[in-house]
């Protein structure tokens, strides 16, 4: 019997965005609860709670007689997106660039080089990855001191196959890029270069996803 854990609907939810997200279950195909639940050695009720949660991002819907399916998705919807988080994030780093301190740039620089490390290794850490960008992230959106911008950000990067992404060498190596870019912005002070360096991490992301999907055919 499968022991449930705090929050686990939330990790199933994380698994089956990345899935959506990255064009392994396409528009309408089905969810079907029981093989989800059997994949993740997890009972029914996580899965269920992390289906309702998709319903609410709009990306599942629950049709007559089908169950779940996977919601429609355009290369638009990927690229709106995506333009949104950019837009969001640009306006955060450039109050971070504003704001920050020589401790809170110590904190976040000591973050990247972690995120190096796990990045460049042999076998690139990706769970450790995922976990050390989203933390280079928050750290910096506190910095900002703009709690309702950061949180409809952290909503923004919801439709993001963090997992994908991190999978990616060539994403790994921008990543990197972006984020010494943005340090060097924020050393400086520097709040349209700070805009500029988290834009573009955003829309790289978005050009790599949207170029993945379109080789798959998902429009089609």
């Amino acid at each position: 019997m499968a022991v449930e854990r705090p929050q686990l609907s939330d990790e199933v939810v994380a698994h089956l965005r990345d899935r959506i997200m990255s064009g392994e279950l396409r528009p309408g195909e089905r969810i079907r609860l029981e093989d989800v639940a059997e994949q993740l050695g997890v009972s029914i009720t996580p899965v269920r709670e992390a289906l309702l949660t998709l319903r609410g991002y709009d990306m599942v819907e629950l049709q007559p007689r089908r169950g779940y399916v996977v919601a429609p998705l355009s290369r638009q919807d990927i690229l709106d997106v995506f333009a949104l988080q950019a837009h969001i994030a640009g306006d955060l780093a450039e109050r971070i660039a504003e704001r920050v301190t020589p401790g809170e740039l110590a904190e976040l620089t000591a973050t990247h080089r972690a995120l190096r490390r796990a990045a460049q290794g042999k076998r690139p850490e990706i769970a450790e990855l995922e976990r050390l960008e989203f933390e280079f992230h928050r750290a910096g959106n506190r910095v900002a001191g703009a709690r309702k911008l950061s949180w409809l950000l952290h909503w923004a990067t919801r439709y993001t196959p963090a997992r994908f992404l991190a999978t990616d060498p060539a994403w790994r190596s921008g990543m990197l890029t972006d984020h010494e870019a943005l340090l060097a912005a924020l050393a400086g002070h520097d709040a349209q270069a700070a805009r500029a360096a988290m834009a573009r991490h955003f829309t790289d992301g978005a050009d790599r996803l949207v170029k993945h999907l379109d080789d798959l055919g998902i429009w089609a």
